[in-house]
């Protein structure tokens, strides 16, 4: 029988310090630029106040980018623009400095670690740091079968909430995080509608690199009978993630849940990372409160996770390579929020007017 009990989390994860918010709200309306002036940088620095305990904010100066890797089983089934079962020529591409997340980490400076979960490939063929966490090859055809096991469910989770210690143990302040997966896509379209209870054709979208109509139908009919698969458990989101999900979504569920545990912010790139944050909504109704949403996508299920969850993407540029390409383009401005917030000075206090001073007495003469 498993001892890992979800139900913790929610009593291990508080919400961000509101008193501090309060201080930092109160600081920003004594600053020289009138409050409102920088539209969403205030709310992110007064976010960021809370999340870090601090005012004024300190400036994000240990980001890094977490990307959890897998291949699925449904990409089989001619739902993706990739063949399935090449993942792994995305992380190599990541671990070229080849891809649009590596370009775009290299140039503000940000390390990247990719945590192979269920790639389709010889561990062997990729470096020892990348599979050292690695469940199983592949994940299940969730239209027919499990994704996982559900002690591979709970290895994956455990995982995910390792990695988030190991970030926060060596002084990781903020994370983009993003999948590199064939197929995921679909899987997290199941969650979301599993989640919010909606029909296939309402979450399904086109992909990181999109697919046609033909493909688009085989991709519906595919979370169509996942999705059947899904509501009968529901109510236990670890096996929900072993029965639709697949190895590298639960890890980035274990790894959400325990950052927010550690108070770690975390920014979330696509639909996997979105979908994975719903299941952690469902694990711990406080935990979104650490997540931003780095960007809109496009998919349609990420708009509805991010909805039930009330978060608000930064930015709107319909980037959807996925690698956490999109959330890193937020990072920039989540570190000018912060550099605003601790760096503009406050209104001088005016000096008091003096008071005026008194007037002599006039003696009485006839007294």
């Amino acid at each position: 029988m498993s001892s890992l009990n979800l139900d913790d989390f929610t009593d291990l994860i508080e919400r961000p310090d509101g008193g501090v918010r309060r201080d930092a709200e109160a600081r920003r309306e004594r600053q020289i630029v009138p409050p409102g002036a920088l539209g969403r940088l205030d709310e992110l620095g007064e976010w960021l106040a809370a999340a870090q305990s601090a005012v004024p904010v300190r400036p994000i100066e240990h980001p890094r980018v977490v990307l959890f890797a897998g291949d699925h089983g449904v990409a089989g089934l001619g739902v993706s623009a990739r063949p399935a079962g090449t993942a792994d020529q995305l992380v190599r591409a990541v671990l070229e400095g080849v891809s649009p997340a590596a370009v775009l980490a290299r140039r503000l400076g940000v390390p990247v670690r990719v945590v192979d979960m269920a790639l389709d490939c010889d561990p062997q063929e990729l470096p020892a740091e990348v599979v050292r966490h690695r469940v199983r090859r592949g994940s299940g055809r969730i239209d027919v079968e499990d994704a996982l096991t559900p002690e591979e469910a709970e290895a994956a989770f455990r995982a995910g909430v390792a990695v988030a210690d190991e970030e926060a143990d060596s002084g990781t302040d903020l994370v983009v995080l993003g999948d590199v997966s064939v197929g995921g896509t679909t899987a997290a379209a199941v969650l979301v509608a599993a989640l919010c209870g909606t029909d296939a054709s309402v979450v399904t979208g086109r992909g990181g690199r999109p697919i046609d109509d033909l493909a688009w139908m085989r991709k519906c009919a595919a979370v169509r009978d996942a999705l059947r698969r899904a509501r009968p458990v529901l109510g236990d989101q670890l096996q929900l993630l072993a029965v639709v999900g697949g190895a590298d979504l639960a890890a980035m569920t274990g790894f959400l849940l325990q950052s927010a545990v550690r108070k770690m912010p975390v920014i979330l790139d696509g639909v996997v990372s979105a979908a994975c944050a719903l299941v952690g909504q469902r694990v711990a109704f406080r935990a979104p409160d650490w997540w931003l949403a780095g960007q809109n996508s496009g998919e349609p299920a990420q708009a509805k996770a991010l909805d039930r969850m009330a978060l608000e993407p930064l930015l709107d540029h319909g980037v959807t390579v996925g690698e956490g390409a999109g959330a890193l383009l937020a990072l920039p401005l989540v570190q000018a929020a912060a550099a605003l917030s601790a760096e503009l000075p406050e209104t001088p206090t005016p000096e008091p007017d003096p008071e005026p001073e008194a007037e002599p007495e006039v003696s009485d003469q006839n007294e």
